[in-house]
């Protein structure tokens, strides 16, 4: 049989080359393969040197994992599966596997997309690649979490145990905002990642929250305004009007996500219940009359720790902003995130007119109220893949 990268496409081939474990050791990251334009990247930033990462032997990674014993699996998905391990140095990992047949485009696809984005990647609060694998298969290493995911820590704790406590909840907020600013605004790459979610945002021993999981992220050249995606995958309770509707996909897929994401964060309840009820649904009319009591988690409210009244409010707030129907009326993550780190909030600023009669874009048709999904299967795309609770789907 063929060596892989002899039955591999022309760009896949080069980058396997280039990534040969008989080459150096460290490399830099590649550039994106996905976009026609060659400009794009004379167009980003000069002053952002590119990240490095290492490139791992078959033996390292298969090392570090035991073999891929099946007691350190940690996440499975339709197209990858993680595998919790330690290199020789010490250092704690998640190797993320890409499954399907060893010549399949989609897969070679899907692992170079990943690479041209979270590649990219240098900031505290995205999970850092650490490296890759093209020896024998395709993996993906980062730096392991072991306090797992957000989604983790909100919904898969023990019967009785103390509940993530208000000040942990805002400053994962605002971490996670600063964190997809970045990925906006920073990034020498304008990096869309199309599914923000709880388990989705890992947490540092310390609670700060890293993004992780850009398995269905895309980027935007300066000159874009939008992309054009199919199919449409990520998460049902989470999708964007514009994009679950015509594939659009901007900066503003992102900020409707996180909405959801602070609703979450806020009230302690998944995206999509049991009774495939929307956490969204359920939310609007609190936030539209103001009740920014009722939207919090009881064990918060019943606690002895409490909660700010005053950064309460702000995250009701923000998070009634990020999930307007309409794209245009949402805020960048630029104002999120100055209006979660104190700045003034003048509601007229963020007034909306008045819908004209006959206008079929009103804000209650996005409660995603009658879902059909399965328990654990409601999202196309790949798990959270670098925690000990990346198995969770919401």
């Amino acid at each position: 049989m063929k060596p892989l990268y002899l039955r591999s496409s022309g760009s896949f081939k080069r980058l396997l080359l280039s990534l040969s474990p008989h080459r150096a050791k460290r490399v830099h990251a590649p550039p994106d393969v996905e976009h026609p334009s060659a400009q794009a990247e004379a167009a980003s930033p000069p002053h952002e040197r590119n990240p490095e990462w290492e490139c791992f032997s078959y033996e390292e990674v298969r090392r570090a994992t035991g073999g891929f014993r099946a007691a350190n699996l940690v996440g499975r998905g339709g197209s990858s599966e993680v595998y919790r391990g330690e290199l020789a140095d010490g250092r704690a990992v998640a190797v993320k596997r890409l499954m399907g047949a060893s010549a399949c485009e989609r897969r070679e696809r899907d692992f170079l997309a990943e690479l041209g984005t979270v590649g990219h990647a240098t900031h505290p609060n995205v999970c850092p690649l650490l490296g890759c694998c093209v020896d024998r298969d395709l993996y993906l290493v980062f730096a392991f979490s072991a306090r797992g995911s957000v989604s983790a820590n909100l919904h898969d704790g023990e019967e009785g145990a103390p509940a993530m406590g208000w000040e942990a909840r805002y400053g994962v907020a605002v971490g996670t905002a600063r964190g997809l600013e970045y990925l906006h605004k920073g990034c020498r790459r304008r990096i869309i990642h199309r599914d923000i979610k709880a388990s989705n945002v890992l947490l540092t021993d310390d609670f700060q929250p890293q993004i992780s999981d850009f398995g269905l992220a895309k980027w935007l050249p300066t000159e874009w305004t939008h992309r054009a995606i199919a199919p449409i995958e990520g998460t049902f309770g989470c999708l964007a009007p514009e994009y679950y509707t015509r594939g659009i996909v901007d900066e503003k897929t992102d900020v409707f996500a996180f909405g959801v994401f602070l609703l979450e964060l806020m009230a302690g309840r998944k995206p999509v219940d049991g009774t495939h009820r929307s956490l969204l649904g359920w939310a609007r009319p609190l936030l539209n009359e103001g009740k920014t009591e009722a939207l919090l988690d009881p064990r918060i409210v019943a606690g002895n720790g409490g909660y700010d009244a005053e950064q309460a409010r702000r995250l009701a707030f923000v998070a009634s902003l990020c999930v307007r129907a309409s794209a245009t009326w949402r805020p960048s993550m630029t104002e999120v995130l100055e209006l979660l780190e104190g700045v003034e909030i003048k509601e007229e600023r963020w007034a909306m007119p008045e819908p004209a009669a006959g206008d079929d874009e009103g804000e209650e048709m996005w409660g995603f109220d009658d879902l059909d999904d399965d328990d654990e299967d409601e999202e196309s795309g790949t798990p959270s893949p670098l925690s000990t609770s990346s198995a969770s789907s919401a």
